[in-house]
């Protein structure tokens, strides 16, 4: 997988580097540190960067491996879990990440299909937090939900048709679940959540941005979880 920019190579797990391509006016930024870590360079011409990574790279590219996802049981013993249901834009998906790692939350939790993956976009529009978040892929979200409840977990699903997240009481160990941005969250999945929550909307649209919903939501249930 290839990422770029300064701020990506800044934040990744050295481990994770196959290679890092560079131009030659990004050598002296950079020579001396991949040296002292032993990581793989080549030298290359700007336009060799820019049909590499298609975008703004700021001189550097890094070839990475492939994004291991983890294990649901890594996040039974958190206090905050953030489902995503079948979320498909990888902007909402990177930006929700960078939220999370904001928030201090550590785990989301993705559905194996249907579902947009940890790709350069996300990588890129996190800003290095996908370095701090850890993401959990799962084969069924209601059985993940289910596991989640049978430790502990009570499951808010954000829905424009639910109660006022400012109504609503959020001590103890909490999941939000977020859903698909035109659908919003499934039947099924909206069946397993313990409450239904909203965010109260006086203008015309009505309809927030998934990632804008989810920052909202994160911040609003860390406020009022009972500390």
């Amino acid at each position: 997988m290839l990422v770029w920019g300064k701020n990506v190579f800044n934040e990744i797990d050295l481990k994770k580097i196959r290679k890092v391509y560079l131009d030659k006016s990004s050598l002296k930024d950079y020579q001396d540190f991949l040296e002292n870590n032993s990581i793989r360079y080549d030298i290359v011409e700007k336009r060799v960067l820019d049909d590499m990574a298609k975008k703004n790279h700021q001189g550097i590219v890094v070839d990475i491996y492939e994004y291991e996802y983890k294990n649901l049981d890594e996040c039974l013993n958190d206090d905050f879990v953030v489902i995503l249901d079948h979320l498909e834009d990888p902007h909402n998906f990177g930006a929700i990440i960078r939220t999370c790692e904001c928030a201090g939350i550590k785990h989301i939790v993705i559905p194996k299909d249907r579902s947009v993956r940890v790709n350069e976009t996300v990588i890129k529009v996190s800003s290095g937090a996908i370095s701090y978040v850890d993401i959990i892929m799962v084969s069924n979200l209601t059985n993940a939900m289910n596991k989640l409840k049978d430790n502990g977990f009570f499951i808010y699903g954000a829905d424009m048709d639910g109660t006022s997240y400012l109504d609503a009481d959020f001590s103890g160990k909490k999941v939000l679940v977020i859903g698909n941005e035109g659908k919003g969250i499934s039947q099924i999945v909206s069946q397993g959540c313990d409450e239904i929550i909203s965010i109260p909307m006086e203008g015309n649209i009505n309809s927030l941005n998934a990632s804008v919903s989810a920052g909202i939501l994160i911040y609003g249930m860390k406020r009022n979880d009972g500390k």
